[in-house]
């Protein structure tokens, strides 16, 4: 957790401050035992009302000021802690977004969900209780010890008995509940799955009626981490009863043998009633560590979980972006050779391996997409296809070979500006909750009006924008679900038009559309990509035979590469999807 505190650096005057007010208000809390005793001493027994008077509102005056001091304690601290979980929940967030898939694939969505929000609420509220309780606690104990000494010396032997015991149940009852706080978190990570899962897959859930299966899933999630919270909270509920147990017996002892002090005329009755209220602040000093052994232990186990997200570094290490400071969308940051053509996509022996995995997912890939030129990807389910396609864009770096774009392997290119250049159409078609305008406009933040409507033209999908009541200014639901899956796919495409890049990259992006779309889209393609590098992955056959050139996949390698005409008198795999998608008179 110490490491996380590095957050703190910002804030380190008003740290500083909430230290030195926190020990204001500790001086002034063991003072006024003392000024009780005097009043008890030399007024009440003396009776000298003048002086009750005098000491009593300078103990008022003290309490005032000690009370000022902690509300300021109080808001400082928890402006610190505010800022501290803002600051660390940012710095989290950026640097997931700098994670490929592989990091997002070995911690997990849900994982970095719940470490970006409940994990960083928990150290957020152990260090409020720290800066208020770190200088408090061992002041109160310390200086309740001195001060009461200094009444009674022979007194004290009483502490000698109950401290011990009294940090011996502490460490006790910690010592059993800590290691659950670490569980806790992980069920939490389980529960946080089970839900998301069950919340964005409420489509599938209910058309294949497992609305029973998946409320089972939450059920023994959800049980699992209360009953693991109950276990928890069984084993810290006995510190209360046993510290105030411990607490009662201290005093009784105090009172049993300062009774006898005064009795004996080697006490004051001031300054026993002084001695059991500095023994109280010194109990309840331990009191309060003991309540920090509850919070700091799954606060430090969340801690830890956030600094694996911290140190995990990207598998992909974006070298030059560190040394090049350009635009995203400049080309001028792309260090191209000379030699070779500007937007040429060009893969190398490329083979790549998901990790686990027992075989490659594609191997030996060897190809080139050229500007001005439509390259399309097809083969069967598992052929690689999508996985080509991440490669450029670096979603996943090539395990052998290279991938170039302009001559120069996009390992060595800074990501923003190589993806700058590039125009993706994923496979499953995302939106974001915002107007179709927002949508478009995600793929260009200053693209105008004109720009917006042309985009969605090309994208065939001014049609329905425009059927809508607010047209551009029309709210998408979150995921795009108030849109069919061909209207979700139409707006993913024109966002990607309206950025007008060097290379288009379609995922499968036409399979939602029926055939006459599909034509009318491709189309209009044509005329807005004649100077770009265009590569389309496609299941049909219709969508690929008027590529320039096509690359036929099979089990992760490539086992043809020409035009329509080429590959169906020479290639058997790229035969048998044309036969199984269309007829004898469509094939002739």
């Amino acid at each position: 957790m110490l490491k996380l505190f590095r957050y703190l650096q910002p804030y380190r005057w008003l740290v500083a401050a909430v230290m030195v007010l926190v020990l204001l208000q500790s001086l002034s809390e063991l003072y006024l035992p003392t000024l009780m005793a005097d009043i008890v001493n030399d007024g009440v027994v003396k009776g000298d009302i003048p002086y009750i008077w005098k000491i009593g509102g300078f103990m008022l005056g003290v309490t005032a000021i000690g009370t000022l001091v902690s509300i300021a304690a109080s808001y400082l601290s928890s402006r610190i802690a505010a800022g501290f979980g803002r600051d660390v929940r940012s710095k989290t967030f950026r640097h997931v977004e700098n994670f490929s898939l592989l990091e997002f694939d070995k911690i997990g969505t849900a994982s970095l969900i719940t470490r970006t929000t409940n994990d960083i609420t928990q150290v957020q509220q152990v260090l409020i209780m720290m800066m208020r309780l770190m200088v408090a606690a061992p002041m109160m104990c310390v200086g309740g010890l001195i001060m009461a000494i200094s009444k009674d010396a022979h007194l004290s032997l009483v502490f000698v008995g109950a401290i011990p015991v009294l940090a011996l149940t502490i460490y006790l009852i910690a010592s059993r509940g800590i290691p659950y706080f670490k569980v806790m978190q992980k069920k939490v990570d389980k529960l946080n799955l089970v839900l998301r899962e069950g919340l964005t897959g409420i489509r599938v859930i209910r058309s294949f009626n497992r609305f029973e299966h998946e409320t089972k899933r939450f059920d023994e999630a959800n049980r699992d981490l209360t009953q693991t919270a109950i276990r928890v909270n069984q084993i810290m509920a006995f510190m209360m009863p046993m510290m105030m147990l411990i607490l009662n017996f201290s005093s009784l002892a105090i009172i049993w043998f300062g009774g006898i002090r005064v009795s004996q005329g080697h006490m004051l009755v001031g300054d026993l009633m002084a001695f059991l209220q500095y023994a109280m602040q010194i109990m309840f000093s331990l009191l309060m560590v003991s309540m920090m052994f509850v919070m700091v232990p799954r606060a430090s186990a969340s801690a830890v979980r956030i600094n694996e997200v911290l140190n995990t570094k990207p598998v992909m290490d974006d070298k030059v972006h560190n040394t090049v400071k350009k635009d995203a969308d400049d080309s001028s940051a792309i260090p191209a050779n000379p030699e070779a053509t500007p937007g040429l996509v060009e893969f190398e022996n490329v083979s790549f391996r998901y990790p686990g995995a027992e075989s490659p997912a594609i191997s030996g890939i060897s190809f080139s997409a050229a500007p001005g030129e439509v390259t399309a990807i097809i083969g069967g389910t598992g052929s690689g296809k999508s996985t080509l396609l991440s490669m450029i864009p670096r979603f996943y770096d090539a395990e052998d070979g290279a991938v170039r774009i302009g001559g120069a392997d996009v390992r060595d290119l800074p990501v923003d500006s190589l993806r700058g250049l590039i125009g993706l159409v994923p496979q499953k078609a995302q939106l974001f909750t915002g107007t179709v305008a927002d949508n478009i406009r995600y793929g260009k933040t200053d693209a105008d009006d004109e720009e917006i409507r042309h985009a969605a033209a090309v994208a065939q999908a001014a049609d329905f924008v425009e059927e809508m009541s607010e047209g551009y200014s029309a709210m998408i639901s979150q995921g795009g679900s108030n849109l069919s899956g061909g209207q979700k796919q139409r707006l993913s495409i024109a966002r990607a038009l309206v950025r007008k890049p060097s290379i288009y990259l379609f995922d499968d992006s036409f399979s939602a559309l029926d055939f006459k779309t599909d034509a009318k889209l491709r189309a209009a393609l044509k005329n807005e990509t004649t100077e770009a590098t265009v590569i389309i992955v496609a299941q049909r056959v219709s969508t690929v035979m008027d590529a320039d050139r096509i690359v036929v996949m099979d089990e992760g390698r490539v086992v043809g590469i020409g035009n329509h005409k080429e590959l169906m008198n020479s290639c058997v795999v790229y035969r048998e999807i044309v036969s199984s998608q269309l007829s004898e008179e469509e094939i002739a």
